[in-house]
């Protein structure tokens, strides 16, 4: 068993080294191991491809340098300048006794750099390690649904184009086995008249990945004979992006129709879709997670920002009324609800303890996780809808004789609709009705996030309530009329219809589970047109006028939004 991070000793003096093997590009393939690694390095060195996939899990504080920002005044443009300089770089930090992560893409066995590295560090008397990483060679053909081998056991080679020799493309010519070539798009038909002029037959299948393993992966069938064909007709080539790293397969187990059979993640219900998310930091984690297990590109934009109330003295009395039991039941409307009491409980010394013989009622299942999280399980949570009225279903009413007291607490926003006030009353009970935080609309986005958001950059928007409606249009401008509206309800889409906004989508129930569902369901459905009318799967953005031309786009990766230049599409 590898050791946790708290279990490793202290940095010897002459330091440690961990080549660490990131993977082809998905955050989500780094290992383990490579996470514990990470956690107690001083210095971390990394690949620009994989930087911020491994600088999420360094721990604070680390020395973080990507190896395209070094370089020597004579020679800082070439790779080979940025290389040598990362080698020295890591030799110098740990003959300084620190604990350094040296990041590769792919496997660190792949990597002749990382190898002379290596072997330098032998020639120091340096210590290091090894974390193996996913080769893109094999990870990238596993995420285009190309199986590799099959019951037959059939031999498969592995070629890097850049340094194949004439013998190694005869050899693999001459072989009836699967060949997997790593090169580039602009050279790749080159690479298949390598094979073809070696042995293979022209109408050998073959499919061919960019940007493998991330949500901007696009997979293409073809042969050894069509494929420069191929990408001209999909409008790839020619292109200043054909110097993207490409994995192609040549095979049977690579034909289109194995592909189409297997193909698992181009397939996703919103692969590759950016999905704007209109809400606080906080509420958006748990959405954004969702939304790229649908194989979306979620971009949290705040419109409201939630600040303490101007009188505090009103929330303070009521917490201490919690204490001195002048309650008989809490009810919290919102996860923002829950952080203002736990905050004021912190700042008094509280914990859950203090809701000890106090009924505690959630509204919906994101706010009771929050009480969950804070120590308290909630005693009434709807069984039915997730909203105020769907809380008043099932609230019972004030009994004197079975409840000692009979006044609620209701820590709530500034902006709180009387619903549930009203509800509470006509039920017999007295409610104290307390501001625990105040809404304000936020600040703009970026300058490009408000010129995406009018263009039709984002294929999706998901409005969460009619306020994240009012307040994005207010912040950012209105949706461009090709991107997807999906709702929460009828009063959002009433509010997003006012605005002008064609609603696409609604969610079968007020929760943003829900609403995420119904936006994949969508996703899902539009593919499957698309697919049995014989046209190309495109995503909403596509449809508008100049969305063929190159573009910047933004994805998030390992946390971070990172901007970069798309295909032509």
């Amino acid at each position: 068993m590898s050791p946790t991070a708290s279990e490793y000793p202290a940095a010897p003096a002459s330091g440690h080294v961990t080549f660490l093997g990131a993977g082809p590009g998905d955050p989500g393939l780094l290992t383990l191991r490579a996470v514990e690694a990470l956690a107690v390095a001083d210095v971390l060195i990394a690949e620009p491809a994989v930087l911020d996939v491994v600088r999420a899990h360094a721990r604070e504080g680390v020395a973080v340098q990507g190896t395209a920002t070094l370089g020597t005044p004579d020679a800082s443009s070439t790779a080979v300048a940025a290389e040598a300089v990362a080698a020295n770089l890591v030799m110098a930090s740990a003959r300084g006794g620190k604990r350094v992560v040296r990041a590769v893409a792919g496997d660190p066995g792949l990597d002749s750099d990382a190898a002379a590295e290596m072997l330098a560090c032998v020639s120091a008397g340096i210590p290091f390690e090894v974390v193996p990483g996913v080769a893109a060679a094999v990870g990238v053909p596993a995420y285009a649904g190309v199986p590799l081998r099959d019951g037959s056991g059939a031999d498969v080679r592995f070629v890097d184009a850049r340094t194949a020799s004439e013998r190694c493309w005869s050899e693999v010519g001459a072989s009836d086995g699967t060949v997997v070539v790593s090169t580039t798009l602009e050279t790749v038909a080159a690479a298949a008249g390598e094979l073809v002029a070696a042995g293979r037959k022209p109408d050998t299948p073959m499919t061919v990945t960019v940007a493998g393993t991330t949500t901007r992966q696009r997979t293409w069938n073809a042969t050894l004979g069509s494929v420069a064909q191929v990408l001209k007709q999909a409008k790839v080539l020619p292109s200043p992006d054909g110097h993207q790293p490409v994995i192609a397969v040549v095979g049977e187990r690579s034909s289109a129709a194995r592909r189409e059979e297997l193909s698992w993640f181009e397939s996703k219900p919103l692969f590759g879709w950016r999905v704007l998310v209109p809400r606080t930091k906080e509420q958006a984690a748990s959405l954004s997670d969702q939304l790229v297990s649908y194989g979306a590109v979620p971009h949290e934009v705040p419109t409201i920002a939630v600040e303490p109330p101007r009188t505090p003295q009103q929330m303070e009395r009521a917490v201490k009324g919690l204490v001195t039991g002048r309650y008989e039941w809490i009810a919290f409307t919102s996860v923002n609800a829950v952080k203002a009491v736990r905050e004021k409980f912190e700042e008094y010394g509280l914990d859950a303890r203090a809701f000890a013989g106090i009924k505690v009622a959630a509204v919906g299942e994101q706010t009771a996780k929050a009480l969950i999280a804070f120590g308290v399980k909630p005693d009434l949570v709807p069984s039915g809808e997730q909203s105020a009225a769907g809380l008043l279903e099932d609230w019972p009413p004030y009994d004197p004789v079975f409840d000692p007291i009979d006044r609620v607490f209701l820590p709530r926003a500034d902006i709180a609709t009387e619903t549930l006030v009203a509800g509470l009353i006509d039920l017999g009970w007295e409610v104290d009705d307390v501001t625990a935080y105040r809404t304000v609309r936020a600040s703009p986005p970026p300058a490009d996030t408000r010129e995406a958001i009018k263009g039709g950059g984002f294929d999706a928007v998901l409005f969460t309530s009619s306020s994240t409606v009012r307040n994005l249009v207010g912040i950012a401008g209105k949706p461009h009329n090709v991107t997807v509206i999906a709702c929460i309800g009828p009063a959002t889409a009433k509010t997003a219809e006012e605005h002008g906004l064609r609603v696409d989508v609604m969610a079968p129930e007020p929760s943003v589970h829900k609403l995420a569902e119904a936006l994949a369901e969508f996703g899902s459905a539009r593919r499957a047109a698309a697919l049995e009318a014989g046209d190309p799967v495109t995503r909403p953005s596509e449809r508008r006028p100049g969305a063929r031309r190159r573009r910047v786009a933004t994805e998030t990766v390992g946390g971070r939004s990172v901007t970069y230049l798309s295909l032509i599409h």
